[in-house]
């Protein structure tokens, strides 16, 4: 996946002047690479744009304009999109009653080592993730996650023993990840 390189990024001033724009068009993109495992798990597969857009964002919100900021927001996100034959990925785990969500995420501690993507090669490849956002006694909402890919994904899943849930991707999904991949 190519990363979001410094001259991509718009200033402050013309960012905000063509947000509408942007906006509309990177939300088609997040809408096919949102994937829905259950009832609780939204997962959504970045690309150059929908990352491109998350650092102008968090430039706008934030007023970031000084270079070192901006370089740092870049390297952030970039990390996050992957490197050669991998998808990656924000992992949002959503319970609405406070109470109800601080029990289930003490019960899904391990949660990212059970992740995985079937691929079309029959390969259940299971995600790397980022060991500081997991802890002993809870698993953190939110989890930035990336998948080495030999093929295209055909099926996301879990085999956590709180959470036990496998479904295939739309054709829409298969074919967007499949050009991702460039497979």
């Amino acid at each position: 996946m190519k990363k979001v390189e410094r001259s991509e990024l718009l200033d402050y001033v013309t960012y905000t002047q063509q947000r509408p724009e942007i906006q509309q068009s990177v939300l088609v993109q997040k809408n096919i690479r949102r994937v829905h495992l259950g009832e609780y798990l939204t997962f959504l597969f970045e690309n150059t744009e929908t990352t491109k857009y998350q650092i102008q964002e968090m430039m706008r919100v934030e007023r970031i304009v000084k270079e070192e900021a901006i370089l740092h927001e870049m390297q952030t996100y970039n990390d996050i999109l992957g490197g050669d034959k991998e998808l990656g990925c924000t992992l949002m785990i959503e319970f609405v009653d406070p109470d109800y969500r601080d029990k289930q995420l003490r019960l899904l501690v391990g949660l990212p080592e059970h992740i995985y993507l079937v691929l079309e090669d029959g390969k259940k490849v299971y995600c790397d993730f980022d060991k500081n956002q997991v802890g002993d006694e809870r698993v953190s909402s939110v989890q930035f996650l990336k998948f080495k890919c030999s093929s295209a994904p055909i099926k996301i899943g879990t085999d956590h023993p709180e959470m036990k849930i496998e479904q295939e991707l739309s054709e829409d999904q298969k074919s967007t990840f499949k050009m991702d991949l460039q497979y």
